[in-house]
């Protein structure tokens, strides 16, 4: 699309390697930057984001994936349990499919071809009854409303990343690459974080979908994670990691040396999981190891939605979202005097999830890198420019939990590291605050996804 600062519209990949040219052009562009400087009244609370009075389900969080198309059929998205009604009233839900599940991936499309499949529309929610899914396709232009078809595949994995950190997120599924597609879940009361993993090649500086993740967490005051390039460039300029109000996320080799990804973005916020063993998008029960920032991003998203959803638990609280009578807060209830030892109102933002994750975050030591392993070590000096405020993982958690309940409250981080991480929070207010714009909201369709590396 044309852009209201007048830049061509470039298409934009997934998350995956790309040229040292296009990573150098980007590197020099920034640092010019850098210098410079229909319910009832139960359904009712929970569709405006308020607090539910049902008391027969469980404290939840609603993730909303933004890819490909997501494969229905895999054993990886199954669950006995069934959504209640006031959940998705909430949610939208117009269409209710119950998938087939006997026979090949073949045997079930066809076998659910006519009722479902042919049926969908592009203003469908449809909530797929034994799964964790319910999806929509707003943007249309696909072969398969939100099914991730044999010719597609990135987003089924993107999904499996999610529930591999938690496994009991509720999953709003949103097929497409625009800023429609972003603000149709940033838009929905009841989704707590959307994470994206498409971009431009190699981060080149210009517009994305920066406008649909600005109302989705300055206007809405949800989160969002978006995944930088799979090239060193800079992420400070990148229209899915390098907006202030995003969480930018690199790659960190987990299953090696510990060590920073050299094909992943720099200057991010955070670095996480790399490599994942996640569901294939053809078939019923196989996986695959893939490699890239697409799959770091929502596992990042996966694990603090665990954390909200732990944290809801803590304090009754059977919302979700952060509009409505939740007045801006991811967390709202009251604290058991033995949990924080603190009592009273809990009210937990966007901010402080977020100064959670910064605080958790560590630098692996440059010690294990391993010089075959093709990845780059951490620095022990300005780390931060390769990792942002660090590595987060599974491990994180548990430190988060007990910051935002009082139990056991994290240290600073050193003088250097919030000193560089300010740098890099300035260069992108600066870079940024031309926004939001009056740009068009649908983008060009002519997409790629930050490709996923094999290993």
């Amino acid at each position: 699309m044309d852009d209201a600062l007048g830049l061509e519209s470039t298409p934009e990949v997934a998350r995956g390697p790309m040229a040292v040219l296009l990573a150098t052009l980007v590197v020099a562009s920034v640092f010019v930057v850098l210098a410079a400087v229909m319910p009832s009244e139960t359904d009712t609370a929970q569709a405006s984001g308020g607090t539910s009075s049902a008391s027969d389900w469980r404290p939840y969080s609603v993730v909303a994936p933004i890819d490909t198309g997501i494969n229905v059929y895999h054993d990886h998205f199954r669950t006995d349990e069934v959504f209640p009604d006031w959940l998705l009233d909430g949610l939208g839900v117009s269409m209710v499919c119950e998938p087939t599940f006997d026979g090949s991936w073949q045997e079930r499309y066809e076998a659910d071809k006519e009722a479902c499949w042919d049926a969908i529309t592009t203003s469908d929610i449809v909530y797929f009854k034994g799964t964790k899914i319910i999806g929509t396709s707003p943007d249309g232009n696909t072969d398969i409303h939100i099914l991730d078809d044999p010719s597609d595949g990135h987003g089924t994995a993107v999904t499996g990343a999610v529930l591999d950190a938690n496994p009991d997120a509720v999953i709003f599924f949103v097929e497409g690459f625009s800023t429609e597609a972003v603000l149709a879940a940033g838009n929905q009361p009841l989704v707590d974080i959307v994470t994206t993993s498409f971009g431009a090649i190699g981060s080149l500086p210009v517009p994305g979908i920066e406008t649909g993740t600005h109302q989705t967490v300055v206007v809405n005051h949800k989160i969002h994670t978006g995944a930088a390039d799979n090239s060193p460039s800079p992420a400070v300029q990148d229209a899915t990691a390098g907006p202030p109000w995003s969480i930018g996320i690199a790659g960190y080799a987990e299953e090696g040396d510990d060590q920073k990804e050299t094909m992943s973005g720099s200057y991010p916020d955070i670095a996480a999981d790399w490599t994942q063993v996640l569901p294939n998008h053809d078939d019923v029960d196989g996986y695959h190891e893939t490699s890239g920032t697409s799959f770091a991003t929502p596992r990042t998203a996966g694990i603090l939605s665990f954390v909200l959803e732990h944290l809801r638990e803590e304090v009754g609280d059977m919302g979700s979202g952060a509009s409505g009578e939740r007045n801006a807060s991811l967390v709202v209830g009251t604290w058991p005097e033995a949990s924080a030892g603190k009592g009273g109102v809990a009210h937990i933002t966007n901010a402080d999830v977020r100064n959670a994750l910064n605080l958790s975050a560590w630098y692996p030591s440059f010690t294990t890198w391993d010089p075959t392993s093709g990845t780059m070590p951490i620095s022990p000096v300005a780390p931060c420019t390769q990792v942002g405020w660090g590595v987060v993982n599974m491990s994180n958690i548990q430190p988060m939990i007990e910051h935002l309940n009082g139990t056991q409250t994290m240290p600073d981080r050193p003088g250097d590291v919030e000193l560089c991480m300010q740098l890099n929070q300035e260069a992108r207010e600066a870079y940024w605050g031309v926004y939001p714009t009056e740009a068009p909201l649908r983008m060009s369709l002519e997409m790629a996804l930050r490709d996923e590396e094999d290993r």
